[in-house]
């Protein structure tokens, strides 16, 4: 079965929501053409008046082949959850804010801010989570190193977006090319880069990584989660 298109995508649910359907916003790597094929998701923000049990069967089927095509199902909101919801997913909205593609409507952006209090908090449940994450990874593993590098390849684009949130604490515009976003990440938090940038490198097939290179590659990616994580737990906002 073809994968579907975003176009498709957007008649479908177009069709399933009729007038209710205000917003839909590519938003993520794929909105600013960072994408990578097979690996980077295309992440989706639908905003409809109001939801109920009726409108989410209709775009039901819209969703499932959406998400059997290797992406998330779209994130989906009232406009009234929009604007009341910055303090919620902070890192998701700053993301969204700054790099994003109108697919339908016009995306309401008035009075819409990110508190960097609620950003902070995030970053760090996500920082630690991915660490957790990653430590069941490898526990899994079984010293596999295939299965240590297919780890290794899925967790960057999360890593990445943990980077830019960041970078955006600090006041920061995170930079377009990712191999850019975990230098300035990592000169932000005092960790060493290399290791993630190598990731990006591998995942982008610039520089594929060797099974031999796997073992250290994967130490100094652990490595600088433990220390941006130590770094997110210490860290006092200016005044």
């Amino acid at each position: 079965m073809a994968a579907m298109t975003l176009d498709e995508l957007v008649s479908q649910l177009r069709a399933a929501y009729g007038q209710a359907l205000r917003t839909m916003v590519l938003y993520g790597s794929a909105a600013s053409g960072q994408q990578i094929a097979k690996r980077s998701d295309y992440n989706v923000l639908v905003i409809v008046d109001a939801l109920d049990a009726a409108q989410l069967t209709a775009a039901s089927a819209a969703s499932r082949a959406w998400s059997e095509s290797g992406n998330p199902a779209p994130l989906t909101l009232t406009t009234a959850e929009w604007r009341g919801s910055a303090d919620i997913f902070p890192m998701e909205y700053a993301d969204i804010l700054e790099r994003h593609k109108v697919l339908y409507g016009e995306l309401p952006v008035d009075g819409i801010r990110v508190d960097l209090k609620d950003l902070r908090l995030q970053l760090e449940q996500e920082a630690m989570g991915k660490l957790i994450k990653l430590r069941q990874g490898v526990l899994a593993s079984g010293n596999d190193v295939q299965r240590q590098l297919e780890l290794l390849a899925a967790s960057a684009s999360a890593i990445m977006i943990i980077f830019r949130a960041l970078l955006r604490l600090h006041g920061v515009t995170p930079p377009a090319d990712n191999a850019g976003v975990s230098a300035a990440a990592a000169q932000q938090a005092g960790f060493d880069a290399a290791p993630f940038q190598r990731v990006v490198a591998h995942v982008r097939n610039e520089t594929p990584l060797k099974p031999a290179d796997v073992p250290a590659v994967l130490s100094g990616y652990l490595r600088g989660m433990e220390q941006l994580v130590g770094y997110l737990d210490r860290y006092q906002a200016p005044g």
